[in-house]
């Protein structure tokens, strides 16, 4: 079944309901922090999975390791008469919650706490507890990563366009409509292709932050 063993599909499965979830929280929360009730309105700030998680975006993140939930809806013109920098913090929330939850994860294994010898799992059904930290922390420094790519419709778009110079920024606004046909010929059609334009950009960042968390332990 989709070519992963069980105890992988599953850790996939529970770091797709954990880490997509609070990434859209993360969006809702720091949005209405800044007084815009679009997200609450829309019934996104919570926790709830089933508000959160898309489909095929879902079926991605365990088949492929990348994917994506329902964008929250805000109100940019609200967060803007808050602050200019408003919609930038709405958007960077999401990345970060990825960021800090991995970083979570890893203090167990950093801390020796957890070890690759724990038998719990052992069954072949079950990950075990070393094994679902690895893959949560690898899938939320993964959907970082993507989400911080300055394209259209992910959260980098709307980071860097905040400090981008103008003509950078133009730039930007030019290529913005065609965001999302470009990112799927970039994610499904350029590596058939040899052109692995994700891996490029993700290679350098994805093994240091990996180290930075777990050293040389993992």
């Amino acid at each position: 079944m989709l070519g992963l063993d069980l105890p992988t599909l599953i850790s996939r499965i529970l770091t797709l309901v954990i880490a997509l979830s609070m990434h859209e929280f993360a969006h809702a929360k720091v949005a209405d922090l800044f007084g815009d009730d679009t997200p609450r309105m829309n019934g996104r700030l919570t926790l709830n999975p089933l508000k959160h998680l898309d489909i095929f975006g879902s079926i991605m993140l365990v088949v492929a390791g990348f994917g994506w939930a329902k964008p929250v809806p805000v109100n940019p013109y609200a967060l803007a008469q808050r602050s200019p920098s408003a919609f930038m913090w709405v958007s960077l929330a999401g990345p970060a919650s990825n960021f800090l939850m991995a970083i979570a994860a890893a203090i167990p294994l950093r801390a020796g706490w957890v070890t690759p010898y724990d038998a719990f799992g052992a069954a072949n059904f079950l990950p075990t507890p070393y094994d679902f930290l690895t893959e949560f922390i690898f899938i939320n420094l993964l959907l970082m990563l993507f989400n911080l790519i300055p394209l259209a419709p992910l959260d980098g778009d709307k980071i860097y366009s905040y400090f981008a110079p103008p003509p950078l920024a133009r730039v930007l606004d030019v290529i913005r409509p065609y965001g999302p046909i470009v990112l799927m010929l970039l994610v499904f059609l350029a590596p058939r292709f040899g052109f692995d334009v994700f891996g490029w950009m993700m290679s350098p960042a994805l093994p240091n932050l990996w180290t930075l968390l777990l050293g040389g332990n993992v």
